[in-house]
């Protein structure tokens, strides 16, 4: 949900009191999100202030109306800079439907889709920010509303293809019976190592961060999809490096990861992150 200026007084006037009480619980989601940002950015603001102007705590406090012990709080207890990379939330998190044939066809969730579902809730719960899930059905061309994340190769849906057309540094082809994620620049591309003649315990996964209509929609797709899972488990431990590289700008990369059943053991950038 988005709020726009009116969304507040519209609700008070809704005279349906079930539908006001869901909107209004909506509402309140929104506006805390809101206010964790706001908390973020005067954390960020304090900082520069300190940093780029060369102005003392005891001043910045001075000039904000404050004591120094109050920036001293704000600093050590506001959400860490790189919340940002996933918007201002509430974020959507979705995973792909796989079709597989048991008794009969039915829609799954592969063990890996829904570990980086988890993983992904994990992170984005220690940012403080607020996590809904859908399922990306094999025909989705949209995401919901306000930010997201989008766990889905070209081939699962057509979100996925249409996200990976908007990026200009980086894409995935089919070639040479495999899957590929290539420079467009330098033409280099980057293959599994699962793929490979003498097969590893590897693969890798385009991640990049689009801005539309101002949300923010973050794109990961591995090779494989256990690739995903890796690519998650390399924003969890450097995520801070990630947005100090290329901050709130739309960027793609490229991480490469090994595993051991459903865990990761390891996880490394190859490529990026290239800002648009």
């Amino acid at each position: 949900m988005v709020a726009s200026e009116d969304e507040f007084e519209s609700v008070r006037r809704d005279p349906d009191p079930l539908r006001r009480g869901k909107r209004a619980s909506s509402l309140l989601t929104v506006y805390q999100q809101r206010a964790t940002e706001l908390a973020r950015l005067r954390k960020a603001a304090i900082e520069e202030a300190h940093q780029q102007l060369g102005l003392s705590y005891t001043e910045i406090a001075a000039s904000l109306g404050i004591t120094k012990g109050r920036v001293t709080q704000i600093r050590s207890s506001a959400p860490r800079p790189e919340r940002a990379f996933f918007g201002v939330g509430p974020v959507s998190i979705g995973v792909p439907y796989r079709y597989q044939t048991t008794d009969r066809e039915r829609p799954l969730i592969a063990a890996e889709d829904a570990q980086t579902g988890e993983q992904l809730e994990l992170l984005l719960g220690n940012l403080s920010l607020t996590v809904s899930r859908f399922q990306i059905e094999p025909d989705l061309e949209k995401v919901p509303a306000g930010d997201a994340i989008v766990v889905c190769g070209p081939k699962s849906a057509p979100i996925g293809a249409a996200l990976l057309d908007a990026d200009p540094t980086l894409s995935m082809v089919e070639a040479d019976g495999r899957w590929w994620i290539t420079h467009e620049a330098s033409g280099e591309r980057f293959g599994s190592p699962a793929d490979e003649v003498d097969r590893q315990d590897g693969d890798i996964a385009y991640v990049s961060r689009h801005v539309i209509d101002g949300r923010v929609i973050v794109h990961i797709a591995g090779i494989h999809g256990i690739g995903s899972l890796g690519a998650t488990h390399f924003l969890t431990g450097h995520l801070g490096e990630i947005f100090a590289s290329a901050g709130t700008e739309g960027c793609s990369l490229i991480v490469r990861a090994t595993y051991k059943g459903l865990t990761i053991t390891a996880s490394e950038l190859v490529a990026g992150p290239f800002k648009w």
